[in-house]
C-alpha cells in the first residue's frame, strides 16, 4: 500500500512525528500525576494538532496530469501572487512571461515540471529569507532555478525558480543536468513556506491562461497555452 508521504519530507517527517510523539507520551504521564485534566487534554490537542500539521505538509497526493503538449502547467500548489513581463536575456533570450505562486504552510509543497522538458542547466544560490508573497523575494532570497527546454514544438526554454521564503530553509531538487522530465513530474519541494516562478517566453502564441488571486495546483492547473 503506498504511503502518501513524499521521499523529500526525510528525515523530517520521521523525526518530528516521532518528537511530537514522545512528548504527548511525557504529557500524558505527567498529566496523570501532577496536572489538571483539563491542562493534560489541551496540551494533548495542540501536540496532536502538530503532528497533524507536520505529517500533513509533506503530504504527497495521486495526481493524473494532463497530457496536452500546448499546456505549461504550475510547478506547484498554491496562489498566484504576481504576473509580470520581465527582461530574461541569460537563458530564455527575450522578453519572459513571470509567473509567481506562493505556498502557505498548508499547500501540499512538491515542485513538477510544467512540461515535457529536458533539464538545461540548474543553479543554486544562497540568499534572504523574506516573505515569499513578494515577488521582490524571487531576486534576493535563496532560489535554485531550472533551465529547462521543451521536448515538444515549440522547443522554448523556461526557467522555474524555487525560491525560498521566512520560514523555509531548505530547497530539495532531486533531478540532475541532462535528465528528461515529462509534465507534471516531480523533481522536488521547498520546506515550510515558499515560492515558485515559472518563466516563459513572452510572445503573441503564448496565451497565460490564470491572474492573481488565483490557487493553483501542481501539474494540474494550466498557466499557459500555445495557440
Amino acid at each position: 500500500m503506498r504511503i502518501p508521504l513524499t521521499k523529500y519530507g526525510l528525515p523530517e517527517v520521521a523525526v518530528f512525528p516521532a518528537i511530537v510523539l514522545a512528548a504527548m507520551i511525557v504529557y500524558f504521564v505527567a498529566g496523570i500525576l501532577y496536572l489538571s485534566t483539563w491542562t493534560t487534554v489541551s496540551i494533548e490537542a495542540v501536540l496532536g494538532a502538530a503532528l497533524i500539521w507536520v505529517l500533513s505538509f509533506f503530504r504527497d497526493p495521486d495526481r493524473l496530469c494532463p497530457k496536452e503538449a500546448n499546456l505549461l502547467l504550475s510547478p506547484a500548489d498554491g496562489e498566484v501572487t504576481d504576473i509580470e513581463i520581465v527582461n530574461e536575456g541569460d537563458y530564455i533570450g527575450e522578453r519572459a512571461i513571470r509567473i509567481g505562486i506562493f505556498l502557505s504552510i498548508f499547500n501540499v509543497h512538491i515542485n513538477r515540471a510544467p512540461c515535457n522538458a529536458k533539464v538545461e542547466r540548474i543553479s543554486y544560490k544562497k540568499g534572504q529569507y523574506k516573505n515569499a508573497m513578494s515577488p521582490e523575494s524571487g531576486r534576493v532570497n535563496e532560489s535554485n532555478n531550472l533551465y529547462i527546454i521543451r521536448t515538444d514544438s515549440p522547443r522554448d526554454k523556461l526557467i522555474v525558480r524555487q525560491v525560498s521564503g521566512a520560514i523555509a530553509r531548505r530547497i530539495v531538487c532531486a533531478t540532475k543536468e541532462g535528465q528528461e522530465l515529462s509534465g507534471g513530474e516531480k523533481f522536488g519541494m521547498i520546506k515550510f513556506g515558499s515560492r515558485t516562478e515559472l518563466y516563459v517566453p513572452a510572445r503573441a502564441d503564448v496565451k497565460c491562461l490564470v491572474q492573481t488571486g488565483d490557487k493553483v495546483r501542481a501539474g494540474i492547473t494550466p498557466l499557459v497555452r500555445y495557440e
